[in-house]
């Protein structure tokens, strides 16, 4: 597939959905009483984590080294956080927020991967990879439970999300529309988990019950 036959987040959005995600790190250095440096740093690797990531693995130039205003975003959401509290910042607008890039850059990364060659099932991971993998840093330097471990359903908006784009995309509908249709069903699907607290099965059969089965 060639690069040019798929579109790229304009770059107000782009940075709009790395300021979100570097907002949701400085804030979690912020709940953790940590210095300003610290926070900087929670902020970056939330905000690049994922694409740098997936950048990496499909062999691709990293997206923000290059780039001049990913990591003063970054930088500024940190200095934003410090200056205002941290309880003033409402969790709901954030949850959905964070909902809406998880989806944004799913689909985005999707899409980077299909253009480099990479087979869908693969870019559909790199999908995933770019939209959730900034906040398990986050949540893995915190020491904190991984946002991946949340009970509401969380990496399964981000395989939708990825996923739909590449099924429309290998059906023939217009990189464009397929963007915004399986970005649209990401968060959709995102926001009512954050909503009626949706979650997947877990888990349930342990070895005793194992045992005791016929």
């Amino acid at each position: 597939m060639e690069q040019a036959a798929l579109p790229s987040l304009p770059a107000a959005l782009d940075l709009a959905g790395i300021a979100v995600f570097a907002l949701t790190g400085a804030i979690a250095a912020a709940r953790e009483k940590q210095t300003f440096v610290t926070m900087a740093f929670f902020a970056l690797v939330t905000g690049v984590g994922g694409g740098t990531v997936r950048d990496l693995l499909i062999d691709a130039p990293v997206f923000w080294v290059q780039a001049a205003w990913v990591a003063p975003v970054c930088l500024s959401m940190a200095l934003l956080v410090w200056f205002v509290p941290e309880d003033r910042w409402p969790s709901l607008l954030l949850e959905y927020s964070d909902a809406a890039g998880l989806a944004v850059y799913s689909v985005f990364g999707t899409m980077k991967a299909l253009s480099f060659g990479v087979p869908a099932s693969s870019a559909v991971l790199m999908g995933i990879i770019t939209g959730c993998v900034g906040g398990i840093i986050r949540d893995v330097v915190a020491g904190r439970p991984s946002i991946i471990m949340r009970p509401e359903l969380y990496v399964t908006a981000a395989a939708l999300a990825a996923a739909s784009s590449a099924a429309l995309i290998l059906l023939g509908m217009s990189p464009l529309v397929s963007g915004i249709v399986a970005a649209l069903a990401g968060f959709v699907l995102r926001a009512a988990a954050i909503h009626w607290s949706l979650s997947l099965p877990s888990y349930r059969l342990t070895r005793a019950r194992r045992r005791e089965e016929p």
